[in-house]
């Protein structure tokens, strides 16, 4: 197996954004053989890793080089080679349909359908993207605590001062959320602003939430639910709730780019992603595999599960954003 280059943010300690973006960190090109592929993602190390291992050992001399951020610096990333030359990713693997909303509608994502895409729920889709992972916003509740029945629970007198949210504008997963729950029948702005008023604590991250309620700081918060279950199962004192409406599906699509000079394994490697044998790699990850019944975190028989309008919140989302900040500040 031929070794790959691997980026993260963290690897840069010290280095200033702009450095980050146009030398200290960047990516080798794909050049070299046309079965090297540069990837860009904010998945989980331990998935990206997996399944890159599992594709390179089925495509000897293969080689995938990979740059690795949370949303916010991926976006930048991708803005950065904009400025200095073009994108430099074949392939992004990215953790909510808003960014890749984004990407097409820059004209940076191509035609593209896996091979098989017959396991993958038609709802996660499209023309130039397909939905290879799944992550679910869920209730956690500490120990003891009432487990909420439905979301307006929060807003009660019994977690007054106890509840934490993750900040939409620093989180897509907690802008997923805030995009269906700003829409929904009965819920709207309001809720949130009923949240605030309940003394209700934002924070920047669903982890955060999630370290906040295990160590009994709130006594309940809005988070992932594969983090969550996987807390548990080390023996975190926390109940995982899925309140109706129900818990919020974000799912993560990936897709090749219009990137001149695109490595032709592009597609290759996206099809494997969102084929069988890569799906039941991302459960055994401890994540939510976008085709069903491949196994992955607990998903509860009868669990109620929502999702937005993807393609109409990216038309609205900054003004969503904006009413929210105006609640929960920035």
């Amino acid at each position: 197996m031929a070794a790959r280059a691997r980026i993260s943010v963290g690897i840069c300690v010290g280095v200033s954004v702009v450095a980050l973006l146009v030398s200290s960190c960047s990516s080798s090109s794909s050049g070299g053989s046309k079965s090297d592929l540069t990837l860009y993602t904010c998945v989980s190390a331990s998935v990206e890793q997996a399944v890159i291992k599992a594709y390179e050992g089925a495509h000897p001399g293969s080689q995938v080089n990979v740059f690795r951020a949370p949303t916010g610096q991926l976006n930048a990333r991708v803005a950065g080679d904009l400025r200095s030359g073009g994108l430099r990713a074949d392939v992004i693997w990215a953790c909510d349909p808003l960014t890749m909303h984004g990407y097409d509608a820059q004209g940076l994502l191509a035609d593209w359908t896996p091979a098989d895409a017959s396991s993958i729920p038609a709802a996660y889709r499209g023309p130039r993207f397909t939905g290879v992972h799944v992550l679910y916003m869920v209730a956690v509740v500490h120990e003891g605590t009432a487990p909420p029945a439905a979301w307006s629970d929060l807003t009660k007198p019994a977690y007054r001062g106890a509840v934490a949210v993750p900040d939409p504008g620093f989180a897509a997963s907690a802008l997923g959320t805030l995009g269906y729950l700003a829409g929904a029948p009965g819920y709207g702005l309001d809720f949130y602003k009923a949240l605030k008023a309940n003394g209700a604590k934002q924070v920047n991250s669903p982890d955060e939430v999630l370290t906040g309620v295990e160590q009994g700081r709130y006594k309940a918060g809005i988070t992932l639910a594969n983090t969550a279950y996987a807390g548990q199962k080390k023996g975190s004192p926390i109940e995982v709730v899925w309140p109706t409406p129900g818990g919020v599906a974000i799912y993560g699509p990936i897709g090749i780019t219009t990137r001149k000079n695109r490595s032709s394994s592009a597609g290759e490697f996206a099809s494997f992603v969102a084929g069988r044998d890569a799906q039941k790699i991302i459960a055994g990850e401890g994540t939510y595999p976008a085709a069903p019944g491949l196994g992955g975190p607990p998903l509860p028989a009868g669990s109620p599960i929502v999702e937005p309008d993807w393609p109409k919140l990216f038309g609205t989302y900054k003004s969503v954003l904006a009413d929210y900040a105006g609640v929960f500040g920035n």
